[in-house]
């Protein structure tokens, strides 16, 4: 416990680095704003030049005072770690960052997958950034929104209102920024190990089963379904496979019954010790 305790705050604090060299390195010395409570910060920078770091502290320790009871203990914790430690960076960071060779889309990118990064760390670790989290789990309390409708919203809203400070040309580069940071952010917490997950349905699926023990050397498990119309009772296989060994099943079941009935969904995380998919 007290090891999944170190690494989960070994991550916050990474991602509170990554996170703080993306806004000072990347964003703010192109002008770039970002969604969001620290949108806001930066905002401020450009306005008063107020330290990014000292204002996102403020900002999220006043949504914090309102919104602790919407979080956990243990979440509540590592949210105060993750705004300390980010705002920390943000302040030792200040001023770091400098025009690499004027290409503002090049640094949107970076500022994106930086900003990703971090969050996606701290996320993964059970913590949150604070700000637009706190924001959203109000607006989920007292609107109805779903949480993820309350960040886009929020974001939508500042990066707006910036406009009138950065420019529309720039506002439209952090929505680059910020759209590449939220998938950046999904595959963090959801992982790289992404996989295709095949389910098929044929009256001939133990042909197909023999073909993916023997052929394909993958396991394949066998569940018990029934039509909803006709009431017959189905075989129905699941197997999880890479992209390259995609075709080649689809041949075969094809090739074994034209009418076999087969979905295939993208699978991001495949867990469990036993199961390995080269």
């Amino acid at each position: 416990m007290a090891q999944q305790r170190t690494k989960e705050i070994f991550l916050i604090i990474i991602g509170s680095l990554l996170f703080a060299v993306g806004i000072n390195y990347f964003a703010i010395p192109y002008r770039l704003s970002e969604g969001g409570v620290i949108g806001i910060t930066v905002i401020t920078y450009y306005l008063f030049e107020w330290s990014p770091g000292v204002v996102n502290l403020i900002i999220n320790a006043i949504l914090l005072v309102i919104g602790y009871k919407f979080f956990d203990r243990k979440t509540m914790i590592y949210t105060v770690l993750g705004i300390i430690f980010s705002s920390l960076f943000l302040f030792i960071t200040e001023d770091v960052g400098h025009q690499l060779n004027g290409d503002t889309l090049l640094a949107a990118l970076f500022s994106g997958v930086f900003v990703g990064l971090g969050l996606g760390l701290m996320f993964r670790a059970g913590g949150t950034s604070g700000g637009s989290a706190i924001l959203a789990r109000l607006a989920n309390q007292y609107l109805g929104w779903s949480l993820g409708k309350g960040v886009l919203i929020i974001d939508i809203v500042v990066i707006a209102g910036s406009v009138f400070i950065i420019g529309q040309e720039k506002a439209m580069y952090t929505l680059v920024a910020v759209f590449l940071g939220s998938k950046v952010i999904d595959y963090v917490i959801e992982g790289l190990n992404s996989r295709t997950a095949v389910t098929i349905i044929s009256e001939r699926s133990e042909e197909i089963r023999q073909f993916i023990l023997s052929k394909m050397s993958r396991g394949v498990t066998i569940l018990e379904g029934r039509g909803g119309y006709s009431q017959d009772q189905k075989e129905v296989l699941y197997i999880v496979i890479n992209q390259q060994e995609l075709v080649q099943l689809k041949q075969t079941v094809s090739s074994v019954d034209e009418q076999a009935f087969v979905v295939v969904h993208e699978v991001r995380d495949v867990l469990g010790s036993s199961f390995s998919v080269q």
